[in-house]
């Protein structure tokens, strides 16, 4: 009994020994690794755990900052702010040990987040086209082999929790050459080339998103407050969350793979996501209201530019101007959300796939959501913003369009890959206009001025509403600025 007593001892002493030692040890999440992309201009953050008043000392680019680990072994550090810059740095992070990281650039970071169009990777995770054994590339094969070391991007592996995370389950931040961009975001990745190109700065982009996710997934509990018509939805669903499957709860995937890069600085956010939410037409626009303002509470980087993309094309094409489906209120929805501060909208109406909820063309998404950054941030003098209606005028059988965010005026075009090219002779698509009976039908469009589409149809006398590029698959919408930016799908009632 006494050898049984003292080998459990012995034992118990020896787990205890580890479990001190292992809480000696200093820690961060995976927000910090090799190939790291801090944001520049401003202050560094860096927090982990390690003992209860364990001193913490953080160096960074010939700085460096201590502070002591608090009673339950949270620490955190700011050191100061960084310029841009393509010279790897080490990220060293002492305690009673010592965690190096190499290889840290500075420059642009970006959160890019939503369901499966954001998280589309350059390889198309890895399909075919169809009837070949060509690769599915959203990309050319030049930028999916290329060396673009100056973007990284940190990919949260799928995970569900409900409550806030310190960490998660990640490759780490990777860097994009030698074919490790084939799992990389490609809207982003496209999004990321652009801004060097206009801005000679490494970007690093955070890539949390997951197919088929609703909005509901993104949404942090107290974001539901944010705004009066989205309260009793969310009081009911996140009452409803013990049942819930996984997949389906409520701030779910916000919790584990955002939540932990809370601390983290960054300079804004994109989002290409609502294919889930389409049911719910422009009700959608409260919760993505809800969700800007709840993100932009919580994480540390104030009132953050928040750009996202409006649905592509979808389903097939419809003969019938009434046979509208979800899609175009959705889209609404999302344009409705224009009116929050600091946000901008990528339309791409005129670059959907017949049947294909994927569209392969992310340069354009990519290019278009940079725009927003380059003219709003960065003062670049580019046009950022789609053709708007501003008003209408009703004049009996004809009536008169008026646009703003026109730039050096509207024009007819098609989207030819990734250039828009202007078809001057060409009649404009998808203009629909509505009687007395409420019926739509289509119409005749020409535009008439710089900023004005005068549409009329035959056999209406008196117009009662006008529709632009309003179904799933508006076929061929192609009124333009000159700038290259398709006009914006809209429905307005006299």
């Amino acid at each position: 009994m006494k050898k049984k007593f003292f080998a459990t001892f012995v034992l118990t002493c020896a787990a205890c020994a580890m479990t001190t030692a292992a809480m000696a040890d200093v820690t961060v999440s995976k927000c910090f690794t090799d190939n790291a992309v801090f944001q520049r201009d401003k202050p560094i953050v860096v927090w982990g755990k390690a003992d209860a008043d364990e001193e913490v000392t953080v160096e960074f680019n010939n700085t460096s900052a201590t502070t002591t680990a608090c009673k339950q072994g949270n620490w955190k550090v700011e050191l100061p702010a960084c310029p841009a810059s393509f010279e790897g740095k080490d990220l060293v992070i002492k305690g009673k040990n010592t965690l190096t990281f190499s290889n840290i650039l500075v420059g642009e970071v970006w959160i890019c987040s939503g369901q499966s169009n954001m998280e589309m990777p350059l390889n198309s995770w890895g399909q075919k086209l169809k009837g070949t054994d060509e690769p599915r590339l959203a990309c050319t094969p030049e930028e999916i082999n290329g060396d673009y070391s100056y973007i990284r991007f940190n990919r949260p592996v799928h995970a569900i929790k409900t409550e806030d995370q310190f960490d998660f389950d990640s490759p780490g931040w990777r860097v994009c050459k030698d074919g490790v961009q084939k799992d990389c975001t490609a809207a982003g990745f496209h999004f990321a080339v652009r801004l060097h190109e206009e801005l000679n700065v490494p970007v690093g982009l955070i890539d949390s998103n997951w197919g088929g996710s609703n909005i509901n997934s993104w949404i942090p509990d107290d974001g539901w407050n944010q705004v009066p018509e989205t309260v009793d939805f969310g009081k009911q669903i996140i009452g409803m969350r013990p049942e819930m499957k996984d997949y389906d709860k409520p701030g779910g995937m916000y919790y584990a793979m955002l939540s932990p890069w809370k601390n983290y600085m960054f300079r804004g956010a994109i989002w290409y996501q609502g294919c889930t939410n389409a049911g719910e037409k422009e009700f959608y626009y409260y919760k993505q209201k809800a969700m800007i303002r709840e993100w932009r509470k919580i994480f540390n980087n104030g009132d953050f530019p928040f750009y996202w993309v409006q649905l592509a094309p979808f389903t097939a094409i419809k003969d019938d101007p009434n046979d509208t489906g979800d899609w175009p209120y959705l889209r609404n929805g999302q344009t409705m959300c224009l009116e929050v501060a600091n946000t901008g909208q990528a339309v791409i109406i005129d670059a959907g796939e017949v049947d294909d909820i994927h569209p392969t063309n992310k340069f354009i998404v990519g290019n278009r959501l940079a725009l927003w950054a380059l003219a709003q941030i960065f003062n670049k003098d580019v046009e950022c913003c789609s053709p708007m209606v501003e008003k209408i005028d009703f004049e009996g059988a004809k009536a008169t369009v008026v646009f703003n965010h026109v730039g050096a005026g509207l024009t007819v075009a098609q989207l030819n890959e990734r250039v828009v090219e202007e078809t001057p002779d060409a009649q404009l698509n998808t203009f629909a206009v509505a009687g007395t009976d409420g019926k739509y039908v289509w119409a005749k469009a020409k535009i008439v001025d710089k900023n004005k589409v005068e549409v009329s149809a035959d056999g209406i006398d008196e117009i009662t509403a006008v529709r632009y590029a309003w179904q799933m698959f508006p076929d061929k919408p192609n009124l333009y600025s000159k700038d290259g930016l398709p006009a914006t799908p809209f429905r307005i009632k006299k």
